[in-house]
């Protein structure tokens, strides 16, 4: 599937927290099964927008991240669809024993609205920052795991999980990015994006890196290395018909995440590549490694996850490719 980038997007671009907040309080309106459970982060995340709108369907669960996601569990047997607001690095590391026996084991529909992941996590230092969570929930039997590039797909695939059958993971970003999809916009469940078309190489790209993997294409175009760009928002279950098409006649194919190398999207790509075959793979990523306190754009050049890096590092491998 092809999807156009915009250049100027015709509404305010927000945040993916923004987003969370003003999604699930209007699904909450529409439907009275939906559940808002926070862990005490609801002013973070702004889950505070659906406690204000829809207080009858917001639970303040406080900081005891394992019985919130018990409660989540409970609450999906009893016919609710909970959606749990935290921060990535407690939704998966803090409370990973209740997500896989309570919830992923017996295949609940609990939605877990994962903010403030990767690096970019602000003021809340390294020891917050959540950069192996794609790799634990993509090898979680059952579980679907939605990475949204902007604000446009966050809306669009909060809106799908809460129509997925069994748990899923939604990854959000704290800060906002360029918009790369503007509304209405209806995400393909499951299959990649082509944001860009070339020959040669491609780039493959997940979560709100997309817009920053964007950046870089169109600055290598610039120099005159035409590269392909292709976004992953769904990253299990994921197409794998679709992406080996929009593979398919490359020499290069370069993954980049803002997650460690192992386990998260390079990987998916690297498994697929090697069952069905297909051109050389590089992956740009964290380097088997934590992350640093810092501002963003220091962690972003620091982690080679920058626009100006990412051109450096793909115009050398396209050099050699080409040789």
């Amino acid at each position: 599937m092809s999807a156009g980038a915009t250049a100027a997007p015709s509404t305010p671009v927000r945040s993916q927290r923004e987003v969370f907040g003003d999604t699930l309080a209007a699904l909450a309106a529409e439907r009275p099964e939906v559940l808002v459970l926070d862990g005490d982060l609801a002013n973070s995340t702004r889950a505070d927008i659906v406690a204000e709108r829809r207080p009858g369907q917001f639970l303040e669960m406080g900081i005891a991240e394992q019985n919130l996601f018990g409660v989540a569990a409970g609450l999906a047997t009893m016919g609710f669809t909970p959606f749990i607001s935290t921060f990535a690095c407690f939704a998966v590391a803090r409370a990973l024993d209740q997500v896989r026996v309570t919830i992923a084991q017996p295949h609940l529909g609990v939605k877990i609205a994962a903010g403030y992941s990767g690096i970019l996590t602000g003021s809340t230092g390294k020891t917050h920052q959540m950069v192996d969570d794609l790799a634990i929930m993509r090898a979680m039997p059952g579980m679907t795991v939605f990475a949204p590039a902007d604000d446009t797909e966050a809306e669009a695939l909060l809106r799908v999980a809460a129509d997925v059958s069994g748990p899923v993971y939604v990854r959000l970003a704290r800060d906002a990015v360029r918009r790369v999809f503007e509304p209405p916009y209806a995400v393909p469940f499951g299959a990649p994006v082509v944001l860009r078309e070339a020959p040669g190489t491609v780039l493959v790209s997940t979560g709100t890196q997309t817009a920053r993997t964007l950046e870089a294409a169109e600055a290598l175009a610039a120099l005159g290395v035409e590269v392909g760009l292709v976004h992953v928002p769904v990253l299990k279950p994921l197409d794998v018909a679709s992406l080996l098409a929009a593979l398919r006649g490359r020499r290069l194919v370069v993954t980049v995440e803002e997650h460690t190398v192992m386990g998260g999207l390079g990987s998916a790509v690297a498994e697929i590549l090697a069952e069905h075959g297909g051109p050389r793979l590089r992956r740009i990523g964290l380097e088997d490694t934590y992350g640093e306190s810092g501002p963003n754009d220091a962690l972003l050049e620091r982690y080679g996850l920058s626009p100006a890096r990412i051109v450096d590092r793909v115009r050398t491998w396209v050099e050699e490719t080409d040789r």
